[in-house]
């Protein structure tokens, strides 16, 4: 975090950053030596953008480690369940149908009703199937429903093509956040990471089967639902402010598991604190690679997840064989 607030294109002295920072702390008075403007840059561009970095990393973590909880399967990740089609479906609506700037106020609340609408159209399909409730059947649902609103998209996308570019930029991700944009998702953030963090210990009892866990008394299909709807808001959270970041929720809680063992009681606290670290090195990189120009964040975290995930799928063939 530290990094994240001296890079930049302007350069700013280490000891008038931390001195602004301590100077915003209650009942601390310094004179941090920044001009008004350097002053207005760190606290409204980049701190902003750093938190927002902590908080869409650490919720998309912790989200790919509770679906990975869930589904006993470590290529689990947030999207799994139509929470990204649902929301690039929602944005694109919100860009087409609403004109300039009005668009623009309506895509952080249509990414999120979006995303929550496509997990929960996902999870009542699946439980419509003569098997529903499984694991496997929810996957399905939420291929099914993913296939279905991303043509809806293309479809939408194709009627008017001079807003494709912004609804691309949206797609890529963005991690220019803003203090309201914290504040809005605040609520959601701490009510899903604090669900998922309690029910650390059921899911290591889930973690050795359905029927093992029901005969040590866990209500297996309660303790599911709440961390798939737990690990779903903090997905339609994190996609609310940012767009669609990916591999985060696969990568993260895949290394910390390596470092630090099986038990969720462990992985999902590291999950929350090495994905926030992980995208804010990963938005570092992309504010810097092609300075003065930008990458977007997703190319980078594509960039490290793409092969990782191709590495932990052929760790996971081989076990099973």
């Amino acid at each position: 975090m530290t990094a994240g607030l001296l890079v930049g294109a302007a350069d700013m002295p280490v000891r008038g950053v931390l001195l602004t920072l301590l100077d915003r702390l209650p009942l601390v008075t310094v004179d941090p030596g920044l001009s008004p403007v350097e002053q207005a840059l760190l606290l409204e561009l980049r701190l902003p953008r750093v938190l927002t970095a902590v908080v869409v990393g650490g919720l998309l973590a912790i989200a790919g480690a509770g679906y990975q909880g869930v589904f006993r399967n470590p290529l689990a990740d947030p999207y799994l369940l139509g929470a990204a089609a649902g929301a690039g479906l929602a944005v694109t609506l919100a860009v087409v149908l609403l004109p300039g700037e009005a668009g623009n106020a309506a895509v952080p609340v249509a990414a999120f009703a979006g995303s929550v609408g496509g997990v929960f159209l996902a999870y009542a399909l699946g439980r419509t199937a003569v098997h529903g409730g499984g694991t496997a059947t929810l996957v399905l649902a939420g291929v099914a429903v993913m296939s279905f609103l991303t043509a809806i998209q293309t479809f939408v996308q194709q009627l008017d093509v001079e807003e494709l570019q912004r609804v691309y930029a949206w797609i890529l991700g963005d991690l220019g956040g803003s203090w309201e944009q914290l504040a809005v998702i605040a609520p959601y953030t701490v009510a899903s990471t604090a669900v998922m963090l309690l029910h650390g210990r059921l899911l290591d009892v889930l973690s050795v089967g359905d029927e093992e866990a029901a005969g040590l008394g866990v209500n297996v299909a309660r303790v599911r639902l709440v961390v798939l709807a737990a690990a779903s808001l903090a997905t339609a959270a994190a996609v609310a402010v940012s767009g669609l970041i990916g591999f985060v929720g696969v990568v993260v809680p895949h290394v910390v598991r390596r470092l630090a063992g099986g038990s969720y009681r462990i992985v999902l606290p590291l999950s929350l604190v090495g994905g926030a670290a992980f995208l804010v090195v990963a938005d570092l990189v992309a504010r810097t690679v092609v300075a003065p120009a930008e990458l977007p964040i997703g190319v980078v975290t594509a960039f490290v997840g793409a092969p990782f995930f191709v590495a932990v799928l052929r760790a996971t063939r081989s076990v099973e064989t």
